[in-house]
């Protein structure tokens, strides 16, 4: 979820990015060799503003296509790094396996307007039984990822343990770049 805060300075972003775009500020063009009034880290905070506006238009089956293709990229990474033995490779699979959702997961998503149609109770109760099945899902996949953790020796334990890190930062505030290199966080968190 964006707090107030972060809507505000995303919005301050796009707006300086456009107005920088459209012309606004007429600007003689610098000469080769000097350095630009916009510094490096303004023309970055644009660009990622400029994705992320990107990313909300995206089609949602277009967004779950490259989801997949960026999760599929980093287990191939992951297994390479790993060097897995013949022996492992079928506890990699089980582990593989398990690390990807389950096909048609968005579908059973309930629409908005539906939603809003149901009484407290009956949402509460849909929530309720998307949590069991988030923890269902959750379980199994910590199985896979359990058996297939035993499966490797100490070096590629720690190798797993390195790559794997960030995965259970996924989603909370150390994500985002809000959290020290360790998921740590150094200061307290801002109110919005």
């Amino acid at each position: 979820m964006i707090s107030l805060r972060q809507r505000i300075v995303w919005a301050s972003l796009l707006g300086s990015a456009a107005l920088a775009s459209s012309g606004a500020f007429a600007q003689a063009p610098a000469a080769p060799g000097t350095s630009s009034s916009t510094p490096p880290a303004a023309v970055a905070q644009a660009d990622g503003a400029a994705s992320k506006a990107q990313h909300k238009r995206m089609d949602p089956a277009q967004r779950m296509e490259r989801m997949q293709a960026h999760r599929a990229k980093r287990l191939a990474a992951l297994k390479e790094k790993l060097k897995l033995s013949t022996a492992q490779e079928s506890a990699w699979t089980t582990f593989a396996a398990a690390s990807q959702p389950p096909a048609g997961a968005r579908s059973q998503r309930m629409d908005r307007a539906e939603f809003a149609k149901l009484t407290t109770p009956e949402r509460l109760e849909r929530m309720q039984a998307r949590q069991a099945e988030r923890s269902a899902m959750f379980a199994k996949r910590a199985e896979a990822t359990k058996a297939f953790y035993a499966a490797l020796t100490p070096e590629q334990q720690k190798t797993f343990d390195a790559e794997t890190v960030h995965v259970g930062m996924h989603g909370h505030r150390g994500h985002h770049g809000h959290g020290g290199p360790d998921g740590q966080h150094s200061a307290a968190p801002a109110k919005s």
